[in-house]
C-alpha cells in the first residue's frame, strides 16, 4: 500500500514519494520543515493510512537513547527484596520497556515516531546508530538480544535546532517539508473548514501571505497559525469587508496574536501601520 495522504492530511507529491521511498528502502525518514507544517502529524496519518499501530517517542532535552530501549528499575527491586517479594528472582520484572523495544516486539509492522530528535544531546542520534541500522539491541540485565520481529516504519522529526551527525544522516532518507503554495494551503483549509465563505478565505490568505513575505518578521506564521486564525475570524464574525480594510488600508489584522508569537514581530507590524 502506498501513502498518498489522507482525507485529513494533504501530502504533496514530493512528500508522498519520500514516505514511500523510505518504506521501500527500509530506512528511517528524517523530516524537517518549519514548525507547524505537519511534521509530527505525518506519522499519525501514515499509521492511519496504512492501518498500522503507532508508537510515539517524544524527545526532550533530558532524554537519553537508553530510555527508548529500556530502563532497569533497581530501586523497586531493592524495595521488593526488603519486603521478601518472590518476584525479585526474575530480573525481567524490573525492566521497563521503551518505545523501541515495544515496536521491535510487535507482532506486525508498526510506525515508530521519534519526535524532535534535535532537542536531545548532540550524542543522542549516534547512540541509536546500531539499533536503527541492525534493528536490534542487547539487554545486559537479562543477557538477551532483542531483535525486531518486523522492521518498523520510522519517522524522525527535527526542527533544525542543532546539526545532526553525518553518520546518523547517512542512515536516513531525508525530506524537507516546504511551506505549501497557495493552492495547497487552500486544500488544507478546506479539510478543516468546509463551510467558510470563499471570499473571506481568499482575503485571509492574502493577509497571511503578506505577513509571511514581510522580511522584518522573524517567526513567520505557519499552517497551524492560519487554521487557528480562521477559527477566531469565524467566532468573532469578522466580515470580508473588515479584512478588506486590513488588506487595502493598512489596518492591524484582528486577532494578530494567533498569527505572530513574538513581540518583536508584532512591533514590526505595528510600525508599518
Amino acid at each position: 500500500m502506498q501513502f498518498k495522504g489522507t482525507e485529513n492530511y494533504i501530502a504533496s507529491r514530493d512528500l508522498s514519494i519520500a514516505v514511500n521511498a523510505a518504506i521501500q528502502l527500509e530506512k528511517p525518514l528524517l523530516i524537517k520543515g518549519e514548525p507547524g507544517t505537519g511534521k509530527t502529524l505525518l506519522a499519525y496519518e501514515i499509521a492511519k493510512a496504512l492501518n498500522k499501530k503507532l508508537f510515539t517517542w517524544h524527545i526532550k532535552s533530558t532524554t537519553t537513547a537508553q530510555q527508548g530501549l529500556y530502563e532497569y528499575d533497581a530501586v523497586s527491586r531493592l524495595r521488593d527484596s526488603q519486603l521478601g517479594e518472590e518476584k525479585i528472582n526474575d530480573i525481567s520484572n524490573y525492566i521497563i520497556k521503551g518505545q523501541l523495544w515495544e515496536a521491535f516486539e510487535a507482532d506486525e509492522q508498526v510506525v515508530l515516531l521519534i519526535d524532535e530528535i534535535d532537542k536531545a544531546d548532540i550524542e543522542f542520534p549516534n547512540d541509536l546508530l546500531l539499533e536503527l541500522d541492525k534493528m536490534e539491541f542487547y539487554c545486559y540485565e537479562t543477557k538477551k538480544t532483542i531483535h525486531a520481529k518486523y522492521r518498523p516504519i520510522i519517522i524522525i522529526t527535527s526542527n533544525n535546532e542543532k546539526e545532526l551527525p553525518d553518520a546518523f544522516l547517512r542512515r536516513c532518507f531525508f525530506h524537507y517539508i516546504t511551506f505549501p503554495d497557495r493552492a495547497t494551503l487552500k486544500e488544507i483549509i478546506d479539510v478543516h473548514y468546509d463551510k467558510l465563505e470563499e471570499d473571506l478565505v481568499q482575503r485571509a490568505m492574502d493577509i497571511f501571505y503578506k505577513l509571511r513575505d514581510n522580511r522584518g518578521i522573524k517567526k513567520k506564521p505557519s499552517t497551524s497559525e492560519i487554521i487557528d486564525w480562521l477559527k477566531l475570524l469565524m467566532i468573532g464574525k469578522i466580515t470580508t469587508q473588515e479584512l478588506d480594510e486590513v488588506k487595502n488600508h493598512g489596518r492591524i489584522p484582528p486577532y494578530l496574536g494567533a498569527l505572530l508569537k513574538n513581540e518583536k514581530d508584532k512591533e514590526v507590524v505595528f510600525r508599518g501601520h
